[in-house]
């Protein structure tokens, strides 16, 4: 029977019929073999600060989640309250190869109060790819002060409007910024606003007595809180803390809805490629999972985030973060650098 030309396969190099199992499936400019060398891991403040011990605890136990010969390298590029590191790291190529721990500081409180040393947008410049973790904020008095609740602070602060002196580990924090909304939800209070260089720095002026409060990151008061020199009044999330079960919230306090706690998250350059962000996602996961990573977390004073984080969750919450912090500054009326 003769062939018809229909039924006849063209006749092409076997070599051009042949594809290896999955190509197909492969997009184009597909990173399959992410990661290929060291991830550099910015963490935006010096050495030794609960975000670096988060940052070198991530990196450690993250890397072997991406891979057997994977390595994640902490560099650690301080100032401007965490914004000098993430401004660096949104100019890098987006590649996954160069990632953020961003903190609340970073991210949020200093775009919303110090715009003109924030010259980013916190949410649309940088690919989110998981929340880390994070903590309350402590109401914390010196251990020789004669205010025993934060009732009793709060009404010698309105009693003498301008008499009393708070710290902050820097203007446009943090702390300063959940001071501000302390003041206002307190009943309008009016204390003398102290700036110091860093939480240590804060701990050891209340310890001296030099100032009479500050709120402060449960990763830096809870040592002083343990050894007596300083004494803790409040803290500023929902539900009191396991580490101080003692220690009462300010919503339970009468401050109802107060809630602003600290917190790290992981992101890249915005632009980075779908599968590099689902592999960085996936690690997170299974690093977060780990009994051993969260106990760690735990110590160094960062409560470990769900295992269940993911970029879209973390671009939501920070999202949602900015816009606290933003109406923060807005109802304070704050100027700072601008």
């Amino acid at each position: 029977m003769r062939a018809t030309r229909r039924g006849l396969l063209p006749l092409l190099p076997a070599a051009a019929l042949w594809r290896p199992l999955g190509a197909a499936a492969q997009p184009r400019g597909c990173a399959c073999d992410y990661p290929e060398r060291p991830i550099t891991l910015v963490v935006p403040f010096l050495a030794g600060g609960s975000t670096d011990i988060a940052g070198r605890i991530l990196a450690e136990r993250m890397a072997p989640q991406l891979g057997a010969a994977a390595r994640i390298i902490v560099e650690n590029r301080a100032g401007a309250g965490g914004s000098v590191g993430a401004e660096w790291v949104r100019h890098r190529t987006p590649d996954g190869y160069t990632l953020l721990l961003g903190s609340a500081s970073a991210l949020a409180t200093n775009p919303a109060a110090l715009p003109a040393q924030t010259p980013y947008d916190p949410v649309e410049d940088f690919a989110q790819v998981a929340l880390v973790g994070g903590g309350p904020m402590v109401l914390v008095v010196p251990a020789s002060s004669r205010f025993r609740t934060a009732a009793e602070l709060f009404a010698a602060v309105k009693a003498e409007p301008g008499r009393y002196m708070w710290a902050t580990s820097g203007a446009g924090g943090i702390g300063h910024l959940t001071g501000e909304y302390l003041k206002i939800e307190a009943g309008g209070l009016r204390a003398e606003h102290v700036p110091y260089r860093g939480g240590s720095a804060v701990m050891e002026a209340l310890a001296k007595g030099e100032v009479d409060y500050s709120l402060e990151v449960l990763a830096s008061s809870a040592p002083h809180l343990r050894d007596g020199l300083s004494r803790g009044l409040a803290v500023s999330s929902r539900a009191r803390h396991p580490l101080f079960p003692d220690v009462p919230t300010l919503d339970e306090l009468g401050l109802k809805g107060f809630e602003i706690t600290t917190w790290n998250i992981l992101a890249g350059p915005r632009g980075l490629p779908p599968d590099v962000l689902g592999a960085l996602s996936r690690a997170v996961q299974a690093t977060l999972a780990e009994p051993g990573v969260r106990e760690r977390l735990a110590a160094a004073g960062v409560d470990p985030a769900e295992a269940t984080t993911t970029p879209d969750g973390t671009r939501a919450f920070l999202r949602s973060e900015v816009a606290k912090f933003r109406g923060i500054v807005e109802r304070a009326g704050l100027k700072l650098g601008r």
